[in-house]
């Protein structure tokens, strides 16, 4: 934001409390005020109202010292900051930003989004901002303005204009106001965004109009020439599981139940998700190979899906168009062979190739559980983990094959 020209505070990312001493030192020399702002850099929203696992409360704080903002940034350094939006296991907070305090006349809200309706980019924005957009939302819609903007045209004086308004300028500040508005337009289109989300959007005592706080979002389809931004992509951000998919070229979500799934399609995915939640069980995650999954992606795929500790049982669901169901069942004869699967699977195969791939199963003598209808092959698989689960509550070891007997029998 800041090589485009926006106005936002002087900051420094450290990754080590030698390093935050050196920043601390640096924004607070001169004749400008000490306080110094301390942000745990985690890839999660509610990071004020956090709270460490070692016990230390706010992932942002301000400070009024230089030594309570390298004390601040020491207790944050190496922790696991929790939020409502990180689920109990909370991220890890490698990285500091330490930032000047920039004192408010007033807060506003300000994000560029792409609008199915308008069929491109719209611009929304609030005189009223430093909370959440579904907050100002509930209280205030009236706040809320929308300037849909015209791709081919690009953004209009008039429209930066009206939103300068909306964010609630007049005179001379309406003209600064618009400035910053067209930089984060252009900012939104050059860098390949999504979202750019800017709360709060502030106004200075002085008039100067300043970006605190942002979220940007990028298209991964635009990563081959945005390569500067995505090679800065944290991966200790984010779900193991999910990051080796990626790799693998696999669409994969991690979920919080206990059946894992691997599905050829979206649609089909949600479907098999919801068929599992009909019979009482739980997915473990969405994922969907695509259309032209190799062997080798269904082979990463099951080893994803195995090292799940939570994974009882594997039901993989897949409808042969595109996608060959006898590539799809050699990569679950890799798998089992290779991978030690520890946890029985259902298969349900129709489609192209289908008889192919029910020899190559056959064939295999892996004890793989087949259905040919996916309501069944639901079924059997909640039965399949309940067992498990059982064994496991139990403290009994329940081998892959005996699992797979009983869940057959049942």
């Amino acid at each position: 934001m800041r090589e485009a020209g926006v106005a936002v505070p002087k900051s420094v990312a450290v990754t080590s409390v030698a390093d935050a001493e050196a920043a601390v030192a640096t924004l607070t020399s001169g004749d400008g005020p000490s306080d110094v702002v301390v942000k745990a850099q985690v890839l999660a929203g509610g990071r004020g109202l956090g709270t460490f696992t070692n016990g230390f409360k706010g992932g942002v704080h301000t400070c009024y010292t230089p030594a309570s903002a390298v004390e601040t940034a020491a207790k944050m350094l190496g922790g696991t900051l929790v939020t409502k939006q990180t689920g109990a296991r909370g991220r890890p907070c490698n990285t500091v930003m330490l930032a000047e305090r920039v004192y408010l006349r007033r807060e506003m809200y300000f994000a560029i989004l792409y609008d199915r309706e308008s069929q491109g980019p719209v611009i929304v924005a609030s005189a009223v901002g430093g909370t959440s957009i579904e907050d100002i939302a509930a209280a205030t819609p009236d706040a809320i303005v929308k300037v849909p903007v015209d791709l081919a045209v690009g953004l209009r004086e008039e429209d930066a204009g009206r939103v300068a308004a909306a964010l609630g300028f007049a005179g001379d500040g309406a003209a600064a106001a618009a400035a910053q508005v067209r930089r984060l337009y252009d900012l939104f289109l050059a860098k390949d965004a999504t979202l750019l989300e800017v709360n709060p959007m502030a106004e200075t005592p002085d008039g100067e109009v300043v970006c605190l706080d942002a979220k940007i979002s990028f298209d991964d389809n635009a990563a081959f020439r945005q390569a500067p931004i995505f090679a800065q992509r944290d991966t200790s951000q984010e779900e193991p599981r999910e990051v080796a998919a990626d790799a693998a070229g696999l669409n994969y979500i991690g979920l919080d139940g206990n059946i894992a799934c691997m599905v050829n399609g979206a649609g089909l995915a949600m479907a098999t998700m919801d068929i599992i939640k009909l019979h009482g069980g739980e997915p473990a995650n969405f994922l969907d190979v695509g259309g032209g999954a190799t062997e080798a992606q269904v082979t990463s795929a099951f080893r994803i899906l195995n090292e799940d500790p939570a994974v009882r049982a594997i039901l993989v669901n897949i409808f042969g168009g595109i996608m060959r169901c006898d590539v799809i069942a050699q990569g679950i004869i890799n798998a089992a062979k290779t991978l030690d699967l520890r946890v029985p699977v259902v298969v349900r195969l129709q489609g192209n190739q289908v008889d192919a791939a029910k020899a190559l199963i056959a064939e295999s003598g892996l004890r793989i559980i087949a259905n040919d209808d996916l309501d069944a092959a639901a079924s059997t698989a909640v039965r399949v983990a309940r067992i498990v689960d059982l064994a496991a509550e139990a403290k009994v070891g329940v081998s892959f094959t005996a699992a797979t007997e009983a869940a057959s029998a049942a």
